[in-house]
């Protein structure tokens, strides 16, 4: 059985170009993309396919790294960022995601609020102990809230000050769409793995279903905690085991309930959650993650295999 854990680098450095190896009766493709290791299971013996799937995939990654990422100035993200008040006219694959991301906010009672990015600006969550001072986290909070955009596709209005962020769903919709482009061509199985959120389509070459490891917060790329079986479907993990402060003892989470601009209190360490795709997963471990104290209830309600740690 193969096991795959969320990866914290491929081979010690950034790959500037995808490379492809031969496994145990399938093809692994490993790049960088979106600021993750990322890796694509080919089963097919074709070498001359599996690359040229490597570099669909690959290409499709880096399309939408460079379409939605908020640190890039020549794209969409960027105007509707800087564009002060002036409406918006965006494509229909960000009509799509935005329309999504507002019934994200609406199921979580206006917890998963994509405006909520520009918390950032006084939240840096490096491993140190700087916790900001709760003035400059209230002086943030009069410019986020999607109660607050204008939104009537394909057109979006923000007021001056106000930032979307796609950052907490973007890695997981380049997960789903690069694996069903590459399964329109291979047609056996494939399974991409993007920084431990991944999709599988179809099983191995040898009709068995990929073996998933699932990542131990407290050791973090080296243990696992538990393992699932996955043919086709959606994992995805949220938690604090990278991104966090340690103040006195205390814990701060980057996860950040929108309506306090504070980490979630009594969150768990980590959640993972198995759905029918990987943006769905991801959708539903964060809101867990935004319950706090009541993530294994919230849970338990959706009907989903999930961990709660």
């Amino acid at each position: 059985m193969l096991f795959i854990v969320p990866l914290q680098r491929l081979g010690g450095d950034t790959l500037l170009s995808p490379v492809l190896t031969r496994e145990s009766g399938y093809w692994r493709g490993c790049f960088q993309a979106m600021a993750s290791p990322c890796e694509i299971l080919l089963a097919t013996d074709n070498r001359s396919l599996a690359e040229d799937l490597l570099q669909l995939g690959y290409a499709e990654a880096k399309r939408i790294e460079r379409k939605f990422s908020r640190y890039r100035q020549d794209n969409c993200i960027y105007r509707i960022n800087h564009s002060s008040g002036t409406p918006v006219s965006v494509d229909e694959e960000t009509a799509n995601l935005l329309d999504f991301s507002r019934q994200c906010y609406q199921l979580s009672e206006h917890k998963f609020d994509i405006t909520s990015g520009v918390l950032r600006e006084v939240w840096k969550f490096d491993g140190s102990a700087n916790v900001p001072d709760p003035a400059a986290v209230a002086s943030i909070l009069p410019r986020l809230g999607w109660d607050k955009v204008e939104w009537k596709r394909p057109v979006i209005t923000l007021r001056p000050g106000m930032e979307i962020d796609l950052g907490g769903i973007g890695k997981e919709y380049a997960v789903d769409q690069t694996a069903q482009l590459i399964f329109k061509e291979l047609q056996t199985g494939v399974l991409v793995n993007y920084g431990g959120d991944l999709y599988a389509l179809g099983p191995q070459p040898d009709g068995e279903p990929w073996g998933v490891g699932v990542d131990d917060p407290q050791a973090t790329g080296t243990n696992q905690i538990g393992a699932v079986n996955l043919s086709t479907g959606g994992l995805a993990t949220s938690g604090d085991a990278r991104r966090y402060l340690l103040k006195e003892g205390i814990r701060y989470g980057h996860i950040l309930d929108p309506t306090t601009g504070w980490p979630v209190p009594d969150a768990p360490r980590a959640v993972t959650v198995i759905a029918n795709t990987c943006l769905e997963a991801g959708m539903l471990s964060t809101m867990a993650m935004l319950q706090g104290s009541r993530a294994r209830d919230f849970l338990k309600a959706q009907e989903v295999d999930f961990w709660c740690l």
